[in-house]
């Protein structure tokens, strides 16, 4: 019955109630005609671009039973293509249809997928990186095999050559949830691709926004993969001889986002993640150097016994939370630093400086308790206390940490929490004392396509982390 199939073929062609029809009984014998089967799925494509919603939506429905042997890469193809759509509907229908073309043969699927977002249109790239996104996690553990994550790695290796940073923090979710690379192995192997992107064998350019979104970027999503296992080493030698001298020029895209203590942030979370370091004393001599800037020596007295100067140096909590905490992290490492002969005079200037800046913590510390002394409950959710609360836990992380390199020689055994990392809640009056005795450890947790043009400022992240970033006008 060849012939009777080229009718409802030719149907497409018709009226509106031929091509409903049509829509229904091309997909419905389509296997029994495979000397067709181009004809057949570019009527059937037809159908699906019909100016009618509703035979556009029969059209799609019917897709994922011309997905048989070869045609289903096309098919993927066609269906990733479709995801453009406006209409909510025909959208929900498209990633149904994809979803059952997935669990039929997912390698294939996947190469249809990839193709659109190495090569597609820039919308269809968008939503089919954020169907990869969403939708992979809930397939079951028979579609999702080793072989097929072995497959969404290499593809998605080919992509990263040239991605937006909205892009690259998608990616890395779809990468990290494969359960292959949620191993020793795999989070290593997921390092190293963000070290890659991060481009930690190029010079730092802190003048240029591009280059320090980037470097952010990469590391953030970086930090939740450290763990004792997989360590932060290369990264945090690159802050501290690249990033840290340079820290006063650092440029941002990001209106009032303080892109310092950004930085500071960063490598502390990553300082407790350090494995052996090639060139550990320069990097502590780099990071004891940055920390000198922010603890003042204190002001010269007059005769009089009253300050010499205007007014008291300006003590800077937050930034001297993080590289304490980071010099107090890698001083583990080298506990001789301070107490070797050479900086006999470094150590004597550091605890004067030490001194000085405890007698000013202790103020502030006192003034904070006083102002939330009482208070529970809704009167600590109001803006202003929320900021205290804050400030509370970085003065008393930097006052335990004062305290361990007061000791002589100078101790590196206190832990705490860093201020913005979430801590175990405390029953009401329980002491919160633990608060500062803490783990400071965060959770564990070939050709590419055409150049992506578009770049957004990050929140949602973005950045274009390509060979040619230079080139890049922001």
């Amino acid at each position: 019955h060849k012939d009777a199939y080229q009718v409802i073929l030719d149907g497409v062609k018709g009226g509106t109630k031929e091509k409903r029809l049509a829509a229904q009984f091309i997909p419905k014998f389509f296997k029994h005609f495979p000397e067709l089967a181009d004809s057949a799925i570019n009527a059937q494509l037809d159908l699906c671009e019909d100016e009618d919603v509703s035979i556009r939506r029969q059209a799609i429905k019917e897709l994922p039973q011309f997905a048989t042997g070869e045609n289903l890469p096309r098919v993927a193809d066609i269906l990733t293509q479709l995801l453009q759509t406006d209409d909510s509907a025909e959208f929900n229908l498209v990633n149904n249809a994809l979803l059952s073309i997935f669990k039929m043969d997912a390698k294939g699927t996947l190469g249809g997928l990839f193709s659109q977002i190495l090569q597609g249109e820039d919308i269809v790239r968008e939503r089919a990186i954020k169907f990869l996104s969403t939708k992979l996690k809930t397939l079951p553990d028979e579609v999702l095999t080793k072989e097929v994550e072995e497959l969404i790695l290499t593809e998605s290796k080919k992509v990263l050559e040239d991605v937006t940073g909205e892009e690259f923090v998608l990616f890395m979710k779809i990468l990290s949830g494969l359960k292959s690379l949620q191993t020793v192995s795999g989070r290593q192997q997921l390092v190293e691709l963000v070290a890659e992107q991060a481009d930690l064998e190029q010079t730092f350019n802190p003048s240029d926004p591009d280059c320090v979104d980037r470097l952010l970027q990469c590391t953030r999503q970086a930090v939740p993969l450290f763990s004792k296992n997989v360590h932060s080493t290369r990264f945090v030698t690159y802050f501290c001889e690249q990033v840290l001298p340079n820290l006063s020029s650092l440029t941002t895209p990001v209106e009032g986002l303080d892109i310092q203590l950004e930085v500071l942030k960063l490598l502390a979370e990553m300082s407790s993640f350090c494995g052996d370091m090639e060139k550990l004393e320069t990097n502590l001599r780099k990071l004891f150097d940055k920390l000198l800037e922010y603890m003042p020596l204190p002001p010269e007295e007059a005769e009089n016994g009253e300050n010499a100067g205007n007014e008291e140096p300006k003590l800077q909590f937050s930034y001297v939370e993080c590289l304490l905490y980071s010099f107090h992290q890698l001083g583990r490492k080298l506990p001789d630093f301070l107490t070797a002969k050479l900086n006999a005079e470094k150590l004597k200037d550091f605890k004067i400086r030490l001194q000085y800046f405890a007698r000013g913590l202790q103020v502030y510390i006192r003034q904070l308790r006083l102002a939330l002394q009482g208070k529970t409950g809704e009167a600590l959710k109001t803006e202003e206390n929320k900021i205290k609360v804050v400030a509370l836990k970085i003065t008393n992380n930097i006052n335990v940490l004062i305290k361990d390199l007061f000791h002589i020689p100078p101790s590196y055994k206190s832990t705490v929490t860093l201020s913005w990392k979430p801590v175990q809640k405390v029953e009401i009056g329980q002491k919160r004392a633990n608060e500062d005795t803490t783990s400071g450890s965060p959770p564990k947790k070939s050709s590419a396509g055409p150049k992506r043009d578009a770049r957004q400022i990050y929140n949602p992240p973005s950045g274009k982390y390509s060979s040619n970033l230079g080139n890049f006008n922001y």
